[in-house]
């Protein structure tokens, strides 16, 4: 399959999607595409939406109107029983990583895998525990707990535990907040590395630009409940909407661009 012909095939489709909260309309008929095997970034200002937009398509949210597919089943009238089923096929990975704290990283892994992949054996449990940690450069880690863990570790161990299950989608909701430059950096590629290796279709929400710069296929910028802009990572670089700009480009450099326009 051509890349051309890849990015065709769509795996989340959000049509006309309105969400409100406390009298507040957060979203205001959000269209939003994520196509098969593609890095989705999406950026926006804080209470934009972008977080409450990747818990719709995982159904924790349900929005007011509009129409949320995943893989082409209507996420936003499933019942429990078929949401769950739904959710075997996708990835979250939240900002904290949600570890249990009272278990080891190996617990933390077999979790989802006893849910999920019932059919499994205890061999088979171990090997893919074994290989989830591989994946993430983190092979030593497997007997200790959260607490003996680093910021980053627990953040690819929270990735692990995401992948072991074999999704096919992954939503990372701001995967390298609280991270320093180096740790965030190294996420950031494991992300990239993850789906060049997996062949995932993810969407990345961040307000790290760093992170958006190394892992984006396509970038799509919220505003006002809506997609402001739609674009590859080029194509927002040149754009000289004053908006736009101010996600790229810090002030003194947006007021030298303006002096040498």
């Amino acid at each position: 399959m051509s890349a051309k012909e890849k990015h065709q095939e769509k795996v989340v489709e959000i049509r006309d999607m309105h969400i409100s909260f406390g009298g507040t309309e957060i979203l205001k008929g959000l269209d939003l595409d994520l196509n098969k095997q593609e890095n989705l970034v999406v950026l926006g200002k804080s209470g934009t939406g972008k977080s409450v937009t990747i818990k719709c398509i995982v159904g924790l949210l349900r929005p007011d109107s509009g129409s949320v597919k995943v893989f082409g089943e209507e996420i936003t009238t499933m019942k429990k029983t078929e949401l769950d089923e739904s959710r075997k096929d996708i990835g979250f990975l939240f900002q904290s990583g949600a570890l249990y704290d009272s278990m080891t990283v190996r617990e933390n892994l077999e979790f989802p895998l006893r849910r999920v992949k019932k059919e499994l054996s205890e061999d088979e449990i171990d090997e893919k525990v074994r290989q989830a940690l591989e994946n993430v450069s983190l092979p030593d880690a497997i007997d200790k707990m959260p607490s003996e863990l680093s910021g980053g570790m627990r953040k690819r161990i929270g990735l692990a535990r995401t992948i072991i299950v074999d999704p096919q989608i992954i939503l990372y909701d701001e995967p390298t907040t609280g991270l320093d430059p180096i740790t965030s950096d190294e996420i950031s590629q494991l992300i990239l590395e993850l789906q060049r290796k997996l062949k995932t279709s993810s969407i990345i929400i961040t307000h790290d630009i760093e992170c958006a710069k190394t892992v984006a296929d396509r970038i799509v910028l919220l505003k006002d409940g809506k997609v402001y802009k739609d674009g590859t990572l080029e194509q927002f670089q040149e754009d000289e909407d004053e908006f736009v700009a101010s996600f790229f480009y810090s002030p003194s450099q947006l007021q030298k661009k303006k002096l040498q326009s």
